[in-house]
């Protein structure tokens, strides 16, 4: 795919679409995740939407969740039924979703014992491992969702704000 080098100008996050195997599974835990119930809920059913997104016809149920500035959409796609990604980080076109956290160490803990598996142990990035120096000292845990999707939460330190 070719891409234009001119700038689009995007640069203000609405939501991210998460698609998932339950709904309902999904929003108790991404509302135990994030302390907020939906904002909305609702059902699809239409060839046309369908069509916007590169399937013969879209008939799915959704729920958005509102965090500060961005909307988590977790949408169950009735028809057509997809099959789960087991997306791996490193595979291209996996995503992850990153939640910023003030103490890291306290969330993390609490995580831990609300029965969150992490993917492997948090970690603080080191001096030699990664630029720019003003990441030093950021702390980071991975884990999933009930479907596979990528979390991820962060202590940025210094100058690295993302």
């Amino acid at each position: 795919m070719t891409v234009a080098s001119t700038p689009m100008n995007l640069t203000q996050p609405a939501h991210v679409g998460i698609s998932v195997s339950d709904l309902d599974a999904s929003i108790a835990f991404y509302s135990a995740l994030t302390g907020r119930d939906p904002v909305a809920r609702g059902t699809m059913d239409s060839v046309p939407f369908g069509g916007s997104q590169g399937l013969p016809t879209a008939r799915l149920r959704y729920a958005t969740i509102n965090l500060d500035g961005l909307g988590i959409d977790l949408i169950e796609f009735q028809e057509p039924r997809g099959e789960r990604t087991n997306g791996r980080a490193n595979r291209p076109g996996s995503m992850h979703l990153c939640f910023k956290v003030d103490d890291f160490d306290e969330v993390y803990r609490r995580m831990k014992e609300a029965g969150h598996d992490f993917l492997g142990e948090d970690y603080t990035f080191l001096a030699g491992e990664v630029t720019p120096d003003e990441a030093l000292g950021t702390k980071v845990a991975y884990f999933n969702d009930p479907d596979g999707t990528n979390l991820e939460i962060i202590q940025p330190k210094g100058g690295f704000a993302r």
